[in-house]
């Protein structure tokens, strides 16, 4: 991974194929209310649409790779950084999701970040993330 890495983690009471499930068909459940548009396959582009902070936004990515219920990596450009879309301006996220006591262990890492002040503002806002994931996956 390049640049500062922002890494958020969460045991979930839920099993991992549940998580799976909500990082991708029901995607818009989990990403802070942002529509998610995507089939989930290799080399797919994905589309978040919605408001952050009071501002629109339309975040866009591509499935790098997926290994169903396992490990999802993809890519993602905000055009909110401020920053062109140019590909080295994209991060990459890294979701790793391993059985751990009946439930499931989710890790979300986060490269790209130019500092460690932004890797840890989105280490922040991806255990926020998570913590919601855990709570939509524990109430079933």
């Amino acid at each position: 991974m390049d640049g500062y890495v922002a890494r958020a983690e969460r045991d979930v009471a839920a099993p991992a194929e549940e998580i799976w499930g909500l990082l991708t068909a029901e995607a818009s459940r989990v990403y802070f209310g942002a529509q998610v548009e995507s089939d989930w396959q290799v080399g797919s582009p994905v589309v978040w649409r919605g408001e952050w902070e009071g501002k629109p936004f339309e975040d866009r990515g591509r499935v790098v790779e997926a290994d169903p219920p396992s490990r999802l990596v993809i890519t993602h450009y905000s055009p909110l950084s401020g920053e062109e879309d140019r590909p080295e301006n994209y991060h990459r996220m890294e979701y790793l999701l391993s059985e751990a006591g009946g439930g499931t262990h989710v890790v979300l890492e986060q490269d790209g970040n130019p500092t460690q002040d932004a890797a840890d503002h989105a280490a922040a806002n991806w255990q926020k993330m998570l913590d919601g994931l855990a709570e939509i996956a524990e109430q079933g």
